[in-house]
């Protein structure tokens, strides 16, 4: 079909395209004038995915998808919805309970469900691409109760969250304290074990885990290492002040030997003093090599005593260890219960805390503004879709008609119909003019059409 068929078929069928257009935009406006106004009001939320935790420092990551799409539809749960009629009043409202007590006799929800349904209905949620608000909108009868609801949905539902996650917090802080406890008694227990064991076969373990003797083996390992030393030691010769003086006296005579004689007075005091001290040094290197041969032998009766002590302390803890394997493994089932335990009252503590927390990571934007116009029946919006409604239905039915009753109104109907040469276009007869002149000259003028019409 080309345009001008198209148009034609339209021009032909004017009259039905223009009643289904005035016929829709009648009705449309009918309905805005009968329907009774709704009034929408927001309240908008701010939601912390960005802000950490106060207690356990989290911040919401790649899980923030999940977590705006369960607080949308938390908004609609019947806990936000229920306490918004309790805190509005709803329950002892006259008008509410007839509508109620009127319902449909399959309704079989009490009262504060019915209420909460009516708000959950009327509540629409929604977050704004690319920002983390979260937008309450509720649709009421008159600006003042949709503003109201609406406030109070924002605060039900930050109440509502705040309960949930202290509920939830205290739950598992009374489950981690249980747990605790449990873990607490099978401490005793393996210490108490732990502690028997010890008593019985004589074996004690020292703070860093180990047995006694194994500790002292440690020990005496470590003071056998450094027996040399004293030896090294003694070999090197000791500087005492007698050494220096003489250093210094031999220095003195030298210097005097190049001015003075041999037979000076001061040069020969300088040779009197410097044999003096020439004989307390030798004294005092004589003492020294004595007191480092005592040393070695006491430091070889010494070492002699540790080896012996080693291999008696070795002795002793390879006869004993089956007995230290037992003990040591008395020792990790104790050490695993207790930090199992101190892991698990950790986390019981910091979920109390979290109990005790009154911050959700939700923000209050302010109280929601009182709408100025009604979001339904919205005019500038009804009346233009309604005509184009009703054009499009129009055109539509005109088309149905011309589909089953199909008309020749043009050279390219006729085409389209019979695929044979056309020869020619004969044109009909011209319409008759209507005359304006009065009296006879219009009947003759009327006669006159009608001849050529014939």
């Amino acid at each position: 079909m080309s345009i001008l068929q198209f148009l034609r078929i339209i021009w032909a069928r004017r009259w039905l395209v223009g009643a289904a257009t005035v016929a829709c935009v009648l009705g449309a406006y009918l309905v805005t004038l009968i329907v009774p106004p709704r009034w929408d009001a927001t309240s908008r939320v701010m939601m912390g995915l960005l802000k950490p935790d106060p207690v356990t420092g989290l911040v919401i990551g790649n899980s923030a998808g999940a977590y705006v799409t369960t607080q949308m539809e938390l908004v609609k749960d019947y806990a936000v919805a229920g306490q918004v009629a309790d805190q509005l009043g709803w329950l002892s409202d006259p008008a509410l309970i007839d509508q109620w007590q009127h319902r449909p006799a399959s309704d079989q929800r009490d009262f504060r469900r019915w209420l909460a349904q009516i708000v959950i209905d009327r509540t629409k949620v929604k977050v704004p691409e690319g920002s983390n608000i979260l937008e309450i909108t509720y649709t009421g009868g008159n600006p003042n109760d949709a503003k109201t609801v609406a406030d109070a949905l924002s605060q039900a539902y930050i109440d509502t969250s705040l309960a949930f996650r202290r509920d939830q917090a205290t739950r598992d802080a009374d489950w981690f304290e249980s747990q605790a406890t449990k873990i607490k008694t099978q401490l005793d227990a393996a210490a108490a074990a732990q502690a028997d064991y010890e008593r019985q076969n004589g074996i004690v373990m020292a703070d860093d885990k180990t047995d006694l003797d194994t500790a002292r083996l440690r020990s005496l390992a470590a003071a056998g290492a450094p027996a040399a030393a004293p030896f090294i030691a003694s070999s090197v010769p000791l500087s005492s002040a007698a050494s220096i003086q003489l250093a210094q006296v031999d220095a003195q005579i030298a210097e005097a030997s190049k001015t003075l004689g041999p037979n000076h007075p001061e040069l020969l005091a300088l040779r009197a003093n410097r044999a003096a001290l020439a004989q307390q040094v030798a004294q005092d290197q004589a003492a020294a090599r004595a007191q480092a041969g005592a040393a070695a032998s006491a430091a070889s009766a010494g070492a002699g005593a540790v080896d012996r002590a080693v291999q008696q302390v070795k002795t002793r803890i390879l006869g004993e260890s089956d007995k230290l394997a037992h003990l040591n493994q008395l020792a990790a089932t104790v050490n695993l219960l207790k930090d199992e335990y101190d892991k698990t009252s950790g986390r019981a503590a910091d979920l109390r805390q979290e109990a005790a927390v009154a911050d959700t990571g939700l923000t209050p934007l302010g109280k929601a503004a009182t709408p100025k116009s009604p979001s339904f029946p919205n005019r500038l919006l009804i009346i233009p879709g309604s005509f184009a409604l009703g054009l499009a239905a129009g055109i539509l039915v005109a088309l149905l008609m011309e589909l089953f009753n199909r008309r020749v109104r043009g050279v390219e109907d006729l085409r389209s119909l019979a695929d044979t040469p056309l020869l020619a276009v004969i044109a009909g007869p011209p319409k008759p003019r209507r005359s304006w002149v009065r009296g006879p000259r219009r009947r003759l003028a009327g006669e006159g059409g009608r001849a050529v019409a014939t």
